[in-house]
C-alpha cells in the first residue's frame, strides 16, 4: 500500500471563526489582495477588519467562473499592488481564482505554461503567495484542494492549474457564512459536496485516510442536505454541510473523482450550467451505470462491497445495499429538482464531443470501472431530462 495525503497547511472550522481573519492575516504582513464574488458585501467583514489594521488592499471581484483572462488581469493588478497575501472569500470559483493568482505571482512564464489540456502542463517550481481561503458556500471544498479550474471561452473548455504547491496556507471555514444561501444554491452546492464524497469513496485511487474522511462526511451530507434546502436557517444542517464540503475537498484532492466530474467538466465548458446542477443530474445515472458495469464484468468484489457500504452511509440503515444508495440519491434529486441538462442547450448531437473530452479528463481515470463510449452516451441520454 502506498499513497499520499495532502491538505491545507491549517484548517480553522466553526461558527464565528471569520472574525479571527484580521489577526490571522497579521502573520503575513504587507499589502493584501482580497478576491470576492460579484456581491462585495459578502466580503465586507474582511475589508473592514483589514482597513482597521491599516493593511493596503487590492480588491478584485470574480463574476461567475474565472476565465484565464480574468486571472491574468488579477495577477497584473496584484503585481502592481506589491501584494504579499491573497485572501479569497466566496464560492469555489473565487477561491480557485485566488489560488491561481497567488501561484502565478511566484512562477515565471505565462499562464499557458502551466495549464492542463490547452497549455504546456509544466509543473510549478515554486510555492505561490500565502492564500487564506474563506468559503461562503458549502460545496466545492476548494479551500483544501490543490487545483484551480479556469474557463477558456475561445476553446469552450474548462482547464486546471494543478499542483500540491497550490494548497492554501489557511482554510477558515465558518458555517455562518452559508446561512443566507437560497434553496437552489444550497441544493446545487450541496450536491457537489455529496458527489465529492461519493466519487472518492468509490474511486480506484481510494486510500485509508481518504476513506475515513468520506465515512465521516457522507452521513453528515446525507442528513443535512434536504434539511438545509427546506429550512435555510437550520444551524445544525448548515454546520454539517460546511463540514461535508470541507471533507469532500480533502477526499477528492487525495483520492480522485470519477465519471460525474469527468462528464461535468466538458459540459460546463460548452454550456452555461452551474457545476453543482450538472453533478446533480449526472450523479444518479453514473451510479446506476457504474454499478451495473461492476456487476456484469465481475470486477473486484471489494467494489461491490463499497457500493453496499455507500447504501448504509447514505440511508443510515444497516441492511441497506447498493441499490438503496441509488434510490436515495434519486429521491434527493427529485426533491431539489435541478434543471434538466436540455434546458442549458444540450442536445444528443453534442454527446460524442462530450464523451471524447471526458475520456481525456483526469477525473475519468479514477472511475471505479472503465466505462465504454456507449455507457457514457447512455448516461448523457438519461441525464438530458
Amino acid at each position: 500500500m502506498q499513497f499520499t495525503f495532502a491538505t491545507a497547511q491549517r484548517i480553522i472550522f466553526g461558527e464565528g471563526v471569520r472574525h479571527q481573519l484580521g489577526g490571522l492575516a497579521d502573520e503575513w504582513p504587507g499589502p493584501v489582495m482580497v478576491l470576492c464574488g460579484s456581491d462585495r458585501r459578502r466580503a465586507e467583514f474582511a475589508l473592514a477588519e483589514l482597513k482597521s489594521r491599516q493593511r493596503p488592499i487590492t480588491l478584485f471581484q470574480v463574476a461567475g467562473e474565472p476565465t484565464i483572462g480574468q486571472i491574468q488581469a488579477a495577477t497584473q493588478r496584484a503585481r502592481h499592488g506589491n501584494v504579499a497575501l491573497v485572501i479569497a472569500i466566496g464560492g469555489g470559483s473565487v477561491i480557485d481564482a485566488g489560488k491561481a493568482v497567488a501561484t502565478l505571482l511566484c512562477n515565471d512564464g505565462p499562464i499557458e505554461d502551466y495549464l492542463e489540456v490547452i497549455g504546456r502542463g509544466r509543473p510549478l517550481t515554486r510555492a505561490g503567495l500565502p492564500v487564506i481561503a474563506v468559503p461562503t458556500t458549502a460545496g466545492t471544498g476548494s479551500e483544501v484542494t490543490r487545483n484551480a479550474v479556469l474557463a477558456a471561452p475561445p476553446q469552450k473548455v474548462k482547464v486546471s492549474l494543478r499542483h500540491h504547491l497550490m494548497l492554501p496556507r489557511l482554510a477558515l471555514v465558518d458555517p455562518e457564512l452559508t446561512y443566507s444561501l437560497p434553496p437552489e444554491l444550497t441544493a446545487s452546492t450541496g450536491l457537489d459536496a455529496l458527489t465529492q464524497l461519493i466519487e472518492p469513496f468509490l474511486s480506484l485511487k481510494a486510500n485509508p485516510l481518504a476513506d475515513a474522511v468520506c465515512r465521516e462526511g457522507l452521513p453528515r451530507a446525507a442528513r443535512a442536505l434536504a434539511r438545509a434546502f427546506r429550512q435555510g436557517d437550520d444551524r445544525e444542517a448548515r454546520r454539517d454541510l460546511a463540514l461535508a464540503s470541507l471533507l469532500g475537498g480533502m477526499a477528492l484532492a487525495n483520492a480522485g473523482l470519477g465519471a460525474v466530474h469527468g462528464l461535468a467538466a466538458p459540459l460546463g465548458g460548452l454550456f452555461p450550467a452551474p457545476h453543482g446542477a450538472l453533478c446533480a443530474r449526472l450523479l444518479p445515472e453514473v451510479l446506476t451505470v457504474n454499478l451495473r458495469a461492476v456487476r456484469e464484468r465481475g470486477s473486484d468484489p471489494t467494489l461491490q462491497q463499497r457500493f453496499d457500504e455507500l447504501g448504509r452511509l447514505l440511508t443510515g440503515r444497516p441492511e441497506a445495499r447498493a441499490d438503496d444508495a441509488i434510490g436515495w440519491v434519486r429521491d434527493l434529486v427529485d426533491l431539489v429538482q435541478p434543471r434538466a441538462l436540455s434546458s442549458y442547450g444540450l442536445t444528443p448531437a453534442d454527446f460524442p464531443q462530450i464523451v471524447e473530452k471526458a475520456r481525456a479528463s483526469s477525473s475519468m481515470q479514477a472511475n471505479p470501472v472503465a466505462l465504454t463510449n456507449d455507457e457514457l452516451l447512455e448516461i448523457l441520454a438519461l441525464a438530458l431530462g
